[in-house]
C-alpha cells in the first residue's frame, strides 16, 4: 500500500471514529434530555398533587368551620326574641303578684290586657301580622271555614265570626284563621232545591 493510500485510510478511519463518537455523544445527550423531561414531569405531577391535597384539606376545614358556625347560629338565632319575651314574662308575673296582693280581679284583667298588647306589639315588630276575618270575603288561603251560618242580610261567603286567630309572618301564612262563613238563606234554599232535583234525576 502506498503512503498516500495509507494516509487516506487513516483519515477515513479517524473520520469514522469521530462520527461514531459524535453519534454516541448524541445518543447520550438524547437519553439525558429524555431523563430530564421525565424528571420534570414527575416534579410537576408531584407539585399538582401537593396543591390538590392542600386544597382538599383547606376545603374540609372550611366545611367543618361552616357547620360549626351554622350550628351556633341555629342555637342562638332566637336569643334576641327570647330576651324580649322574658321582659314581658316578668311583667306578667308582677301583674299576677300585685293583683293577688290587692285581691283585685279587675286589676289583674287590666294587667293581662296590657301584657297581651305588649306581646302583640313585639311580635308585630318581628313581622307577625294578624289575618283580617270578620266582614272580609272568605279566602280559602287565609281562612279555614269550620261552619256555615245562614243570614238574611249578609253577602255570600262573608266571614261573620272568628273562632281562632290566623297569622302572617312577613307576608307568608303562618296559620290560617278558623272562621264561620255566612250564606244567605235564599242561596242555601236554591242549593238545596238544586240538589233535590239532581237526586230525583239520578233515581229516575
Amino acid at each position: 500500500m502506498s503512503k498516500n493510500k495509507k494516509n487516506q485510510q487513516e483519515k477515513m478511519d479517524k473520520k469514522k471514529q469521530k462520527d461514531v463518537s459524535k453519534d454516541e455523544g448524541q445518543s447520550v445527550n438524547d437519553k439525558k434530555t429524555e431523563t430530564e423531561i421525565v424528571e420534570k414531569q414527575k416534579q410537576e405531577y408531584q407539585d399538582l398533587l401537593d396543591r390538590y391535597l392542600r386544597f382538599q384539606a383547606e376545603f374540609d376545614n372550611y366545611r367543618k368551620r361552616s357547620l360549626q358556625e351554622k350550628a351556633g347560629f341555629i342555637k342562638f338565632a332566637n336569643e334576641g326574641l327570647i330576651s324580649e319575651l322574658i321582659g314581658i314574662l316578668d311583667n306578667f308575673e308582677l301583674s299576677i303578684k300585685y293583683a293577688d296582693k290587692k285581691n283585685d280581679f279587675k286589676l289583674m284583667h287590666q294587667g293581662v290586657d296590657m301584657i297581651i298588647k305588649q306581646l302583640h306589639a313585639l311580635l308585630k315588630s318581628k313581622g307577625l301580622e294578624k289575618i283580617k276575618t270578620v266582614g272580609e270575603k272568605f279566602d280559602p288561603h287565609k281562612h279555614d271555614a269550620l261552619a256555615i251560618v245562614e243570614g238574611q242580610d249578609v253577602d255570600s261567603d262573608t266571614v261573620v265570626e272568628e273562632m281562632q286567630a290566623g297569622y302572617l309572618l312577613s307576608g307568608r301564612i303562618l296559620r290560617p284563621a278558623k272562621v264561620k262563613v255566612a250564606k244567605p238563606k235564599k242561596e242555601n234554599e236554591k242549593n238545596k232545591a238544586g240538589k233535590e232535583e239532581e237526586n230525583k234525576e239520578i233515581k229516575e
